[in-house]
């Protein structure tokens, strides 16, 4: 006899349209309804537990239901819960943008990475902050869109374009919003909206494992280890900047994920690519924009165990500071939407003059500066400046990479990249020849489906699985995760022969 439906997954089907979602196979099957949730564990509404393997959507960095973070909203709470930052400051967004101007800010060297010293007083070289600015926003892509317009209206007063222009990666993506769309290359999400859209240029993103220059043969390893080019995705970035420059209307800006693209499967940049493009973004006369959405708040950096030491962004792993940085996601920890764009001062200084010239910056959102996303986002960065959280960090680098290792016995493991805590698993038909399984297999997602059967919850990208736990996740818990889905593989693609 066939359980009935949940009420509560009932009421979903009846009235919630789902993001990046058929709702036509949504309808099929009754969804996993999330009630609770502690630490790396969330639970449904018929008391089911999942480990959290893709920290609701590469949000949670703490983990569910933290104290520090849960008492940071309530103390706010007892006070006030918004108010407007049109014509109006509050106590912890101006707390705030102090603390993140600070970790924005770091002391760089030359080879990458950070020089400073422990302490709050984080200043680039020279004493100099070179993003001493923010813009206040909600979610990634409305910090993406506060980006693109900075940008052009910067390019065109400062008389560097009259007709600006944007270059981001191949297989870029970088919100839902018109004009992050604009900067998007994936015509599965994208192509649809093509009449809504301003036209950008995409370049070749250094995506080694299927790159058309990399002449090694597959090997069973992260590609970027055994690659064999000439960095030729850096001279074709390079000659289209220059061929650009050379029209007399350089570009407004590169946008780029630092380290590694996100949706579009989690694809690592090989060590030096942004420092290289940084460089010669800038020469050739463009602005460099870092959409550190997904990559921020030591996502994507080996720490260094002792407090006050990291880098926070994945910019400053590579020595490079951008002129325009977008955070969102886990910025108050994945508790509330909260975003933030920080500037250089001559981008802010593009919008100083009399009321009357109108240079302000006509922009702006209802929660902007929210108290309560502000108070969350101050204990999130607390936490992370703690020595306990860059242990937990390190711990969950090593068990993943220690885990992840028994996958490469499977033949359908093409490439396993890992960044940080960030992982991408490839699955392919023959990891010989590289040969993808067709999207319309749904490999991955029949592969999610059979995992979260099994209490582990995460969402492919075509066929890349991706874990990114939240730090607090154990050892034991990572084990399980990256067990069951060596499971779910076999248990969908057949099990390997001997």
């Amino acid at each position: 006899m066939k359980t009935p439906m949940h009420p509560l997954a009932h009421l979903d089907h009846q009235y919630i349209w789902h993001p990046f979602t058929q709702m036509r196979d949504w309808l099929r099957t009754e969804p996993i309804v999330i009630t609770s949730g502690k630490g790396a564990v969330l639970v449904d509404a018929n008391g089911h537990e999942y480990l959290d393997a893709n920290a609701s959507i590469w949000t949670n960095l703490h983990g569910h239901g933290h104290p520090r973070i849960n008492a940071a909203i309530t103390r706010q709470l007892a006070k006030i819960a918004h108010s407007s930052a049109l014509g109006l400051a509050n106590e912890p967004a101006s707390l705030l943008a102090e603390r993140l101007v600070a970790i924005a800010n770091p002391p760089l060297n030359q080879s990458g990475g950070s020089s400073r010293s422990a302490g709050r007083e984080r200043k680039s070289p020279g004493g100099e902050l070179k993003l001493p600015k923010l813009f206040y926003s909600d979610d990634g892509s409305t910090a993406i869109e506060v980006a693109l317009k900075l940008a052009y209206e910067h390019a065109r007063r400062s008389g560097q374009s009259r007709r600006p222009k944007f270059l981001s990666l191949a297989g870029a993506y970088h919100g839902d919003t018109v004009g992050s769309v604009s900067l998007g290359h994936i015509d599965l999400f994208h192509q649809a909206y093509t009449g809504l859209l301003f036209k950008s240029d995409q370049v070749m993103a250094p995506y080694c494992y299927r790159c058309p220059h990399n002449r090694a043969a597959p090997e069973r390893q992260d590609a970027r280890d055994y690659r064999r080019c000439k960095w030729e995705c850096i001279g074709k970035l390079d000659r289209l900047l220059a061929a650009q420059q050379k029209r007399g209307n350089p570009y407004a800006a590169l946008v780029v994920e630092p380290l590694v693209q996100g949706a579009a499967g989690m694809i690592p940049q090989p060590r030096g690519w942004l420092a290289q493009a940084a460089e010669i973004t800038r020469r050739h006369g463009a602005l460099l924009v870092a959409d550190e959405v997904m990559t921020g708040f030591c996502r994507t950096n080996e720490p260094h165990l002792q407090a006050g030491q990291e880098l926070f962004f994945a910019s400053h792993e590579e020595g490079v500071q951008p002129d325009l940085m977008a955070v969102a996601k886990g910025f108050t920890g994945g508790y509330l939407p909260l975003a933030a764009t920080l500037a250089s001062q001559a981008v802010f200084d593009s919008f100083l003059g009399e009321y009357e010239e109108f240079k302000t910056f006509f922009h702006g959102h209802s929660f902007t500066a929210n108290q309560l996303g502000s108070a969350a986002a101050l204990a999130n960065l607390d936490l992370l400046d703690h020595q306990a959280s860059a242990t937990a960090r390190a711990g969950l680098i090593q068990h993943l990479r220690r885990n992840l290792e028994g996958l490469w016995e499977l033949p359908w493991i093409g490439d396993i990249r890992q960044i940080g805590t960030i992982v991408g698993i490839e699955l392919v038909r023959d990891w010989r020849q590289r040969l993808p399984f067709p999207l319309a297999q749904r490999v991955g997602i029949r592969i999610c489906e059979v995992m979260a059967a099994h209490g582990v919850l995460t969402r492919p990208i075509g066929n890349i699985l991706v874990l990114m736990p939240p730090y607090c996740t154990s050892g034991e818990q990572v084990a399980r995760m990256i067990s069951v889905m060596r499971e779910a593989i076999q248990q969908i693609l057949g099990k390997p022969r001997r």
